[in-house]
Order: C-alpha cells, then sequence, then structure tokens
C-alpha cells in the first residue's frame, strides 16, 4: 500500500508547529515571501525550525526571491527541502545544493510534461491552481489536466481540506499531498482538529487504495 505523504504548509506558530507533528505530517512548510499573511522572518523561522523533530522535513517556500535572501536564509535556518513558486528556473533551482520542489500553477493551456521535463532535477513537482496571487487561497483545479505518465513524484496542491482530499488521492494518486488554508481557523493560524481530521482522511484514502 502506498503511504500518501503529507506537508503542513504555513506554519507560523508553536502551538500549529505541534498539531501538525503530533497528527503525523511528514512535512512542515515555512513562507519566505513577504506578501503572503503566513510569512515568517528569519528569526522566528529558525526558532520554530529548531523545534522540529527528527524525521519530519523542513520546507522553506520561495516566491522570485534574489538568490543572496535564498542562501541568508539558508544559513540561518536549517531547511531540508526548498520550494519554488515563482518564474524560477531549473538553473535558478538548483544552485543552492539543497533538494527542491518546483511548483507549476496548473491551467488547461499548461504542458505540465513539458514543464515537468524542464527541471530534471527538481524532487517533486507541487501542482497548485492558477490564480494572479502565489498560493495559499484555498481555490483547487480541475485534476483530469494532470497526465497519468510525469517524470516526477506529484505532489497536489490547492484547495485542499479533509472533505475531498481522500477523492483527491483517489483520482489523482499523488506522492503527497499540501495543505495550508484548508486546515486554518484564520490565515496563518492553523486549526489543530482540522489538521487531525486532514491527515485522518489521508490515510483512510490509503487504506482503501
Amino acid at each position: 500500500m502506498h503511504r500518501t505523504r503529507v506537508k503542513i504548509c504555513g506554519i507560523t506558530r508553536d502551538a500549529d508547529l505541534a498539531a501538525a507533528v503530533d497528527a503525523g505530517a511528514d512535512a512542515v512548510g515555512f513562507v519566505f515571501y513577504p506578501p503572503s499573511p503566513r510569512a515568517l522572518t528569519p528569526d522566528a523561522a529558525a526558532a520554530l525550525a529548531a523545534r522540529v523533530p527528527p524525521f519530519v522535513a523542513r520546507v522553506g517556500l520561495f516566491v522570485n526571491a534574489a538568490a543572496a535572501t535564498v542562501r541568508e536564509i539558508l544559513a540561518a535556518i536549517p531547511l531540508d527541502v526548498l520550494q519554488f513558486h515563482g518564474e524560477e528556473d531549473a538553473a535558478y533551482c538548483a544552485q543552492f545544493g539543497r533538494p527542491y520542489l518546483k511548483a507549476a500553477r496548473v491551467w488547461p493551456g499548461l504542458d505540465l510534461l513539458e514543464f515537468a521535463r524542464a527541471y530534471p532535477a527538481a524532487q517533486g513537482l507541487l501542482l497548485d491552481a492558477w490564480v494572479e496571487a502565489y498560493g495559499g487561497i484555498g481555490q483547487s483545479f480541475d485534476w483530469s489536466l494532470i497526465p497519468e505518465q510525469l517524470p516526477l513524484p506529484v505532489i497536489l496542491s490547492g484547495g485542499l481540506h479533509a472533505g475531498n482530499v481522500e477523492e483527491a488521492i483517489n483520482k489523482v494518486h499523488p506522492w503527497a499531498v499540501d495543505v495550508s488554508s484548508g486546515v486554518e481557523a484564520a490565515k496563518g493560524i492553523k486549526d489543530a482538529d482540522k489538521v487531525a481530521a486532514f491527515l485522518a482522511a489521508v490515510r483512510t484514502a490509503d487504506a482503501r487504495q
């Protein structure tokens, strides 16, 4: 049985980190995109990252950040994986010497096979809804737009919550799912019950595969 991995993104508080870890999340995400309501300062992120237990990955989310900014954050915070949500090319993403995920905002005119081939060194392809903003707006997309044979592992994002993640896993069979607004009480504030319900729904989906 395949076990779908789970990332809880947009962690901003100790309580939310604890809720994600206690529920069984495989990864937690820290946002370094200043316009986001979930954005963290390096000091705040470092304090949270220091509390992440073994075998839970620390993921840093960036959007068209200057390379120097990414390096400064890496020097201060022990991130395990980088997640790029902007128009970063493959050379940019690979220059930091860390595993990385490349996000694609999916719309009917996007050739996901071509997109994936442009990032051969990526650890995975994170698929999100096409919106003008970058991430965390709780909007899903048409999962039928995802080709069956992408050359990279798929991390499904965009509008997921406890009520639809089982259906998403059944239809897409992603390597992992990524949730932020779908487990929140307010922007940047996670709801521990919603986090637990989301993880439980993922486990139910996996058990039925």
